[in-house]
């Protein structure tokens, strides 16, 4: 991974407080098939165009000093689009993690997944096993994929995981929790995430780690995906220290030590 040299991006980093920085940012990464069509390029070519960012954002958390970075990189609901695009993406994973397996792995990087693996290709499959087994030593950052992931599907999992345990007697219905709830969710684990970026305009969450977010900050950008830098990720970081987040509680009950 690149440091940082852009002069705007080094006065942007330096405004950032270490001690408030979001130990987990959570990614929507909007706007590949929009960027495409502007450029007068089919759909694929905005994918392609995607990698680059995924780059950056990675760098620039890690400069931050962000601890995790989930990116919605392939939701449930996008196995309806042409069969096409769908095996351009999914090509697409398999080649970026075979070429950027060994500088995440230099850099300090675990790599994680979240979703419906078992649904993707076998050679995504693979691929993804080989390059987690590779950095699963790795605590700089961890860098999840939510891969065939949709927050529905993981909660009517965790729902009915719970459900059979209480039929079969595993479980008595008083012990079931909030933190019973995180256990059982894909992202066990992983915080919940502290601020939530959304590229391209919309605003809008479209199934993606609702349990998780209830207390996230938001940050919409038009910005699309294949034009986010650096700067952009620095510059939500630094809007989100100047948030005050309360978690239901009164300013006062906040700011009185």
């Amino acid at each position: 991974m690149k440091e940082t040299t852009s002069p705007t991006d080094r006065h942007l980093l330096a405004q950032i407080d270490p001690a408030r920085v979001p130990a987990h940012i959570a990614v929507i990464m909007d706007g590949n098939g929009r960027w495409a069509e502007q450029q007068g390029e089919h759909r694929i070519s905005g994918h392609l165009n995607g990698v680059r960012p995924i780059r950056d954002t990675l760098t620039a958390a890690t400069e931050a000093g962000v601890k995790y970075l989930t990116l919605y990189a392939f939701s449930t609901e996008n196995w309806n689009r042409p069969k096409a695009e769908v095996d351009a993406l999914m090509e697409l994973l398999v080649n970026t993690l075979a070429n950027e397996v060994d500088e995440l792995d230099r850099n300090g990087v675990r790599l994680h997944t979240i979703g419906d693996t078992d649904s993707l290709p076998g050679t995504c499959r693979t691929a993804l096993t080989k390059a987690m087994e590779r950095t699963k030593g790795n605590s700089r950052i961890t860098l999840t994929l939510a891969l065939s992931y949709s927050a529905r599907w993981d909660i009517l999992r965790m729902v009915r995981s719970i459900a059979t345990d209480i039929r079969e007697g595993r479980l008595q219905t008083f012990a079931v929790n909030e933190a019973l709830i995180d256990q059982r969710l894909s992202t066990h684990g992983l915080p919940d995430p502290d601020l939530l970026i959304r590229t391209s305009g919309e605003q809008r969450i479209s199934n993606f780690l609702l349990w998780e977010i209830a207390y996230a900050e938001l940050w919409f950008t038009p910005v699309l995906w294949p034009d986010f830098q650096k700067q952009h990720l620095f510059q939500a970081i630094l809007d989100f220290q100047h948030r005050e987040r309360r978690f239901g509680l009164t300013r006062e009950q906040v700011t009185t030590p």
